[in-house]
């Protein structure tokens, strides 16, 4: 005890642990890692205005320092920008120990980069940048608590925040049966076997494979059974394994009812876009409902790259566009129906959200609705 009671904590320190706690506890930010910053902590929001805040607590001297700081901040967020894909990235610096020489901090490049001073607790009452941004910041940093007193708090509620979304993790990422990706396999199987292992081109129309003409004159359900026929025994095997290998993942990330959504929607979306380019043609095989797969893994390690890392960018990516490549020097391959699937698959599994999402919001519903209504337009009624 005695020991602690030597322990001192400073004003910048309280600030800066108020600011973390506000952040990470109450406002779902994550932290990150960024080699080669020291005295500066930054955090992640994707759905917040402000994706980006960081927390300066290095001492800066003078505008020319200040200039140099936001500078090589912003070079942190092209490069962040461009290890996400994100157009738009805007960022919250909050200064926490500036000298009276640093007389500009509000100037900023006009991409809504704000920077705002914050020396104490008590500033945030005085900004209105800030207040304006964050309405709740003040109610929240308030603590009677003090020195290590606050210390304790403030690090229970982050490892209780930490705690609760490492649950969530788990629960995400953990291995669960295959029962949908199983039975969508199980199905095709046997409706290959009924159809004379796919090799009559009229059995396959009269099991349901996908026609402009019967389509645009009332059989929609062709945009449905189409996805569960298959043309050979190299169709289906190729279509099975990749089924097989992709299914189980996606199916554990968005959770069965939403996986079997992904799939039909995504399916749908191949089918409609193959009759929009393709003319009257036959066309059958779930490819298209597997690159809405694809679609929707790409969705996932976007919005969870923090915890799967670059995989997104190194392993599905390219995966994706070498398989849609391939459609173009293949005979036989629809690659309208492949990037109807895939576009599909990021729209549905946008507006779904994972396991874990159980809001929906809704501009992506409408995004949703906009997509499918201009597809229907094309496929059928133009």
């Amino acid at each position: 005890r005695c020991g602690m009671d030597k322990v001192m904590i400073n004003d910048k320190d309280t600030v800066v642990m108020n600011l973390v706690n506000y952040f990470v506890a109450n406002k779902n930010y994550n932290p990150v890692v960024v080699h080669g910053i020291n005295d500066e902590i930054w955090l992640e929001n994707m759905d917040s205005e402000y994706r980006i805040v960081r927390i300066v607590s290095r001492y800066i001297h003078n505008n020319e320092q200040m200039k140099f700081n936001k500078f090589r901040s912003n070079q942190i967020i092209k490069k962040l920008k461009k290890k996400t894909l994100t157009m738009h990235m805007n960022a919250l610096s909050i200064y926490i120990d500036l000298g009276d020489n640093v007389t500009d901090i509000s100037v900023d490049d006009g991409r809504n980069n704000l920077s705002v001073l914050v020396k104490s607790i008590n500033d945030l009452t005085k900004n209105k940048m800030i207040k304006e941004i964050f309405p709740d910041i003040v109610e929240k940093t308030h603590h009677d608590e003090d020195g290590m007193e606050l210390l304790f708090k403030i690090t229970d509620n982050i490892n209780t925040v930490n705690e609760r979304k490492s649950k969530k993790m788990e629960k995400i990422f953990s291995s669960k049966k295959p029962i949908v990706t199983n039975a969508i396999i199980v199905l095709c199987i046997m409706m290959f076997i009924i159809s004379g292992f796919g090799f009559d081109t009229y059995t396959l129309v009269k099991y349901g494979a996908n026609s402009s003409i019967l389509v645009k004159g009332g059989e929609y359900y062709r945009l449905f059974s189409y996805m569960f026929l298959h043309a050979g025994f190299i169709h289906i095997l190729l279509n099975m394994y990749s089924l097989y290998i992709v299914g189980p993942q996606v199916e554990n990330f968005f959770g069965k009812w939403k996986y079997i959504l992904i799939y039909l929607f995504s399916g749908i979306s191949g089918g409609l876009l193959s009759i929009a380019f393709n003319g009257n043609t036959i066309s059958v095989g779930a490819s298209g409902a597997i690159f809405g797969l694809f679609g929707a893994l790409i969705y996932f390690g976007y919005n969870y790259r923090g915890y799967i890392g670059t995989i997104i960018r190194s392993q599905i990516v390219p995966i994706v566009i070498y398989n849609l490549l391939m459609g173009f020097f293949i005979p036989g391959i629809d690659v309208s129906g492949h990037v109807g699937g895939l576009l599909g698959g990021l729209i549905v599994s946008n507006m779904l959200g994972t396991i874990e999402n159980k809001k929906y919001n809704i501009s992506n519903i409408m995004l949703f609705v906009i997509y499918f209504g201009f597809l229907i337009y094309l496929g059928i009624f133009r």
